[in-house]
């Protein structure tokens, strides 16, 4: 079995100080850090939006925190964070890098939101992350970043979905628990699809 580590969106507007602040996020950086010495692969994503994204609650007129249909999908509003080029969207300066193979772009449509590493969430474009884990053989992926009840919890979805044998490790993830219990109930529903979740 060949093993990868996906680190999903340590990006600066994430962590605290960020546009869209995890609580304790930058408390992960040096559990990452430490994982990545145990794999042959790192691989990473950002979300990298169009500074008008329609995920941003402000080119609706709205608030954070609603949520809104658009296009027939589902969208939940946020504030502008991780617009491409920013600082907000660069990963933090305390995550190590240089064992990052290859860093995945994703919500780069300004028409649609992209929690998935995989996938926009309409699955209709792919990042092209699968083909490359596909390419060097790998078969099992431990994922970890940000957030557990957001980007991290749709990209065990699709990756399980994709075949892959998937392992969360909850000390290198934190959540954003808009509403509380969001967390738990995402950990609850990554092990119901069949991820093997460790402390």
């Amino acid at each position: 079995m060949k093993k990868a580590l996906l680190i999903v969106d340590v990006q600066n507007d994430f962590l605290p100080g960020g546009a869209l602040p995890v609580k304790d996020g930058d408390q992960i950086i040096p559990v990452i850090n430490a994982l990545q010495e145990q794999f042959d692969l790192v691989v990473a994503t950002k979300d990298w939006h169009p500074l008008h994204h329609e995920s941003f609650a402000v080119e609706h007129g709205q608030e954070p925190g609603e949520i809104i249909e658009y296009r027939g999908l589902k969208q939940e509003l946020w504030p502008v964070h991780c617009v491409q080029e920013s600082p907000g969207a660069e990963f933090s300066s305390q995550l190590e890098t240089a064992k990052i193979a290859k860093v995945f772009l994703k919500g780069t449509d300004p028409e649609i939101d992209s929690y998935s590493s995989f996938f926009d969430n309409a699955h209709r474009r792919s990042t092209g992350l699968a083909d490359y884990l596909r390419k060097h053989h790998i078969d099992e992926l431990c994922i970890v970043g940000l957030a557990t009840d957001y980007c991290v919890k749709f990209s065990v979805f699709d990756a399980i979905e994709l075949g892959f044998s998937v392992t969360v490790a909850l000390s290198g993830c934190r959540g954003i628990d808009l509403r509380p219990g969001d967390v738990d109930k995402a950990i609850e529903e990554m092990r119901s699809a069949g991820a093997k979740v460790i402390p």
